[in-house]
């Protein structure tokens, strides 16, 4: 994956600023925390990125608070009915709940993604 940062579990996307001459990031996909990070070098965004992280982490352990997970394996979506309506007949035929199809043919596709 192009311009993406990873650690501990928590992904963020590297953007540049070329006003500001560095490069920065923002975890992404958090409801309640924001955690960002700036760096001049690759090298000094990745630290910064790092700490970042380890002082959320710290904070949350201070605070007896449960970290934030940028993904929790729920999301809803919108199909048109007769997409839907298919996926769920398929499902069916293969025996399967339709959570279970759809979590099939996502990794299905982003396998073949990860591939290309």
């Amino acid at each position: 994956m192009d311009n993406v940062m990873e650690y501990k579990g928590y992904y963020a996307k590297i953007r540049y600023s070329d006003e500001d001459q560095c490069f920065y990031g923002r975890i992404e996909g958090l409801k309640h925390s924001i955690i960002s990070f700036e760096g001049e070098t690759v090298e000094k965004l990745r630290k910064d990125f790092e700490n970042a992280i380890e002082e959320y982490l710290q904070t949350c352990k201070e605070l007896n608070w449960k970290p934030e997970k940028q993904y929790k394996g729920s999301f809803n979506i919108r199909i048109e009915p007769s997409l839907h309506q298919k996926a769920a007949q398929f499902s069916k035929i293969f025996n399967m709940s339709l959570n279970q199809f759809v979590e099939k043919a996502i990794r299905e596709k982003v396998e073949k993604c990860e591939k290309q």
